[in-house]
């Protein structure tokens, strides 16, 4: 169990010590400070990522986690703060603090910004799901820089489309390409995809271990070659919007590689910034 000692004003930690020599830079002499609560941020982090609480479990209240770091309330208070503003923890009044999951009930669009333009995503219902491709592959120079691998490494590519209820009928909506590691998502096949019911990062958490927790995306507006435009149902001249997406876990490791053509048609992409 990791414990930090502060002093008894919960001050920071010096995380170096300055350097003796008379001819050491100012920069070798400036002690690096990190705040008490970042410091227990760090250790719950650690927690979160060697699944010591998975998602939508219940981590240990404030009292208990300032007993086990040996720090205020209020500190350990301020670092789930931070984790829930980073959506790494979800708090529910009267009942504790959550690891956050896409398994919840309105978490399954969590990463997916695209909106109908009529109602939203709960009227709408839950996209068809077709999977079209799963195969495993070894990565070229751009998906192995993507996920962090070494070219030629071994990793898992999925096609899909999804389809979304419009006017009673279900309407071709986003085509999806999506690269993942080969490793940590070993004997994920086509029959597992399709047979899930839940959003596809849930089944990651719940059956490969894999949280994503962020991600980044580009957006382009696009035409769609041959196939995509046929799988899509739609024309060569169509314009779509290609979304590239990054998605990481615990420490900034990319887990996985998406590539999006999103019919707008009736829908929008919609994003709140703050």
């Amino acid at each position: 169990m990791a414990h930090i000692v502060p002093s008894s004003a919960d001050t920071p930690l010096t995380g170096a010590e300055p350097a003796a020599s008379p001819t050491a830079s100012a920069s070798a002499l400036t002690p690096a400070f990190s705040p008490l609560y970042q410091q227990i941020k760090g250790l719950i982090l650690q927690s979160l990522q060697s699944g010591e609480w998975k998602p939508s479990e219940a981590i240990p209240s404030e009292m208990d986690l300032a007993a086990r770091y040996r720090v205020s309330q209020g500190t350990v208070r301020k670092a789930i703060d931070e984790l829930a503003a980073d959506n790494l923890l979800v708090r529910r009044q009267g009942k504790g603090t959550f690891v956050a999951t896409h398994a919840a009930q309105h978490m399954p669009y969590r990463f997916l910004k695209l909106m109908p333009d009529q109602g939203n995503t709960t009227s709408e219902g839950p996209a068809q799901r077709d999977i079209i491709d799963c195969k495993r592959l070894r990565a070229s120079a751009d998906i192995a820089r993507a996920l962090a691998l070494r070219t030629g490494d071994a990793v898992l590519q999925v096609r899909r489309v999804l389809s979304f209820k419009t006017n009673g009928v279900f309407v071709p909506t986003i085509l999806e390409d999506l690269w993942l590691p080969g490793g940590p998502f070993k004997g994920l096949t086509a029959e597992r995809l399709s047979a899930y019911q839940g959003a596809m990062y849930a089944l990651f958490e719940t059956e490969f271990g894999v949280h994503m927790v962020r991600a980044e995306e580009k957006i382009r507006a696009v035409h769609p070659d041959a196939s995509q435009a046929s799988l899509l149902k739609v024309g060569p001249s169509a314009p779509l919007l290609s979304v590239e997406r990054i998605a990481y876990t615990y420490n900034d490791v990319p887990m996985e590689l998406r590539r999006g053509l999103y019919n707008t048609h009736s829908h929008h992409y919609h994003n709140e910034l703050s």
